[in-house]
């Protein structure tokens, strides 16, 4: 499933300056005596592997499933300013900042010059993620759509509201990937239609518009199996490369250059293989797994999800067992079935048809159905959907994400925390680069 020749890519990481937005890849300069833009769009791909372990961090260990041992990584349990202390912001947020920035100038050069509508769509594809997850880490966040933006024009550095971002062109992105894509790309980890079209329904889901996340999430599940998508029988095979329920992945391999260059990848992080946080498991995330023990189908087997994910003798996460040719699930069946549920829920349908729809994911998780006789209000439904995501989806980078898309923050965290910190904080490099026109988030 590897794509190798995003090796080509390597040839395009050369930057220099402070500027993110004034940080071109070297084919990019003379846009218009570009006639092929294979290795651009190649770029476009591959700085999404500066985002994953910033990601995964952020996801999980802002959250309640993972802890942090050393100062000052603790921050991320901290509701505070903290959180932008100068390691921390060199470690994660700063690479995920600058990569997917350069992302979208990639895609930028391609949607603006290419006349081929396949490099455009999956460029349109990537731009459209890559600010789908600023807006996400970050809120209100600085919009360029071209290739050479004029940065002596320094208000073009201003933060867009997050809302303009989602309407103005993350939404639209997506459609037009939807639009102009196939599901080719599936079988060599490229944009495709389903892809696309999940990532739409997520959106959706982010701005709490739950009737158009249920129509573009139905459309998915309808058109998995003609595009070879299924539900892993086991899950182990959840989160391998080969695995038959992945929608999109970030691609990363030895035999590919990493641009993010902080020596512990996602992996590693969650396995305690760091120092920082040698024994990274919540006891949160364990409690939540020995809530269901009364669910089991086999008192002797339990979940199946909990052995292949937590190793409760050393204290942390196990489900990625592939370190560096360990590819970054950015979006998978599971997840799409379970906002699919959740949104069906939101928009009133009966407990019946809603949680009918966890069934697969629970039978294969050794846990019987769960009774809709009992489980028979939208709010009871509601967490338990929500409490099927924690655990099915645990160490993917979307627990913190989930909290804050549904209001559950305070209650699943156990404190009263400030929405200032549900967002992280810009690299202050940025803010001193711009002048101060790129703003840093209250709190920080």
């Amino acid at each position: 499933m590897k794509y190798i020749s995003l090796v080509l890519a390597s040839l395009l990481l050369v930057t220099a300056c402070d500027n993110d937005l004034d940080q071109l890849p070297p084919k990019q300069i003379e846009a218009s005596n570009l006639a092929d833009f294979d290795g651009v769009l190649n770029a476009a791909y591959h700085y999404q592997t500066g985002t994953s372990t910033p990601l995964a961090i952020m996801g999980d260990f802002r959250a309640d499933n993972m802890l942090m041992d050393e100062e000052p990584y603790p921050a991320f349990d901290r509701f505070n300013s903290d959180l932008a202390g100068g390691d921390l912001v060199e470690q994660f947020f700063r690479p995920f900042y600058s990569n997917l920035y350069k992302s979208i100038l990639s895609a930028n050069n391609i949607i603006n010059n290419s006349t081929d509508p396949t490099e455009v769509a999956e460029a349109r594809f990537l731009r459209g993620l890559s600010y789908f997850k600023l807006v996400a880490v970050f809120g209100d966040i600085t919009v360029n759509l071209s290739e050479s933006p004029d940065v002596s024009d320094q208000s073009i550095l201003a933060r867009q509201p997050a809302a303009d971002v989602y309407n103005n062109v993350i939404i639209p992105d997506f459609q037009a990937a939807i639009s102009g894509l196939d599901n080719s790309g599936l079988a060599d980890s490229r944009a495709s239609q389903i892809a696309a079209r999940g990532f739409l329904g997520k959106v959706y889901m982010y701005r709490g518009d739950y009737s158009a996340a249920a129509t573009e999430l139905a459309a998915v599940i309808s058109a998995a199996s003609g595009a070879g998508v299924s539900l892993e029988t086991d899950f182990a095979n959840v989160v391998i490369d080969e695995s038959s329920e992945i929608l999109f992945a970030t691609v990363r391999s030895t035999s590919i250059p990493d641009v993010y260059t902080p020596a512990t990848e996602f992996p590693g992080w969650f396995s305690g293989g760091d120092t920082k946080s040698l024994t990274p498991l919540d006891p949160d995330l364990t409690a939540a797994f020995d809530a269901v023990a009364g669910d089991v189908i086999d008192a002797g087997v339990g979940d199946i999800r909990r052995a292949l994910t937590i190793d409760e003798s050393i204290s942390a996460g196990i489900k990625y067992l592939g370190g560096l040719e360990q590819d970054f699930i950015e979006l998978r069946l599971s997840d799409v079935v379970l906002m699919y549920a959740e949104a069906l829920n939101e928009n009133g349908s009966d407990a019946n048809t809603v949680l009918a729809l966890l069934d697969d994911i629970r039978t294969r998780a050794g846990l019987m159905n769960l009774d809709p006789a009992t489980i028979n209000t939208t709010a009871l439904v509601r967490q338990a959907i929500a409490d099927e995501r924690r655990l099915e989806l645990a160490f993917e980078g979307l627990r913190w994400f989930d909290l804050v898309r549904t209001g559950t923050v305070d209650a699943e965290m156990g404190e009263a925390v400030n929405s200032n910190y549900y967002v992280f904080p810009i690299p202050n490099s940025e803010v001193l680069a711009s002048g101060g026109v790129i703003t840093q988030n209250p709190g920080y």
